[in-house]
């Protein structure tokens, strides 16, 4: 725990308190920066992410062959998607990485955010660090962010709709075609079951964004709301991006 907290949680502290000090004392301000740096500190990794999720989707269809194809022989079938993965160049455990890395930085964040508001926090200010002594939890005049606050927790439940549903994007099509087959196989059905699964998740998680935010001190929701619309606007630029790379590629051809 020492650790942790000297090399995460103490600096993620500290920077919070000096851009409060930079940020005319508003901690609503603070919270949105540091949110910031830490999103841009994490880009390249959230972006090999992003990537890995979108190769991983592209070849969905490769992968129901070869399941279909060696569902009564699982041995052949994990050999097998493994040189569909090696063909492709694809890491299927590409995208668990990052989020192994970023999650200790995540739990830091949230006790920061949480005890950023105690005045007793503040024994832990580096000494080049000037100590406000007592952080105003009002921001902008008029919200105070160590209350909760439905607006804000409304506005991060809505953001993690939009970025849950462009995550789970790209399945619509491969149910509409599963549902018009009249006999579906136990390995069909399956799939059908994780796409249903994915879907409720679309609805789920704004759910849990929301009561999770109605629970702790809305300086959180200000921070989930950031670093949602952050991941957005992120994942948005990557698959702009990829999709013009594509249509380059054809042009080419």
């Amino acid at each position: 725990m020492n650790i942790f907290n000297e090399l995460i949680y103490y600096p993620l502290f500290n920077l919070l308190v000096f851009f409060y000090n930079i940020a005319g004392q508003d901690i609503g301000i603070a919270i949105i920066l540091l949110t910031l740096l830490v999103r841009f500190a994490l880009y390249p990794i959230n972006t090999k992410a992003i990537k890995s999720q979108k190769q991983l989707q592209e070849i969905q269809p490769e992968m129901k062959k070869v399941q279909a194809k060696y569902k009564d022989d699982k041995e052949k079938q994990a050999k097998a998607l493994m040189e569909l993965y090696q063909e492709k160049k694809v890491n299927p455990m590409s995208g668990c990485f990052p989020i192994l890395i970023q999650f200790p930085i995540l739990i830091a964040l949230y006790w920061v955010f949480l005890n950023g508001f105690k005045d007793e926090s503040l024994i832990i200010v580096y000494s080049f660090i000037t100590n406000p002594g007592h952080i105003n939890p009002i921001s902008m005049g008029f919200v105070n962010l160590s209350e909760i606050n439905i607006v804000l927790a409304v506005i991060a439940g809505i953001l993690q709709y939009f970025q849950t549903k462009m995550l789970m994007g790209g399945k619509k099509e491969e149910k509409e075609e599963k549902e018009k087959k009249e006999e579906k196989t136990a390995e069909e059905k399956t799939q059908d079951f994780a796409q249903s699964m994915s879907k409720q998740m679309i609805y789920l998680m704004p759910v849990l964004t929301f009561v999770f935010a109605m629970s702790f001190p809305s300086g959180l929701a200000l921070y989930w709301a950031v670093t949602t619309l952050f991941a957005i606007v992120q994942q948005s630029f990557i698959m702009r991006k990829a999709k013009k790379q594509e249509v380059a590629v054809v042009d080419n051809k």
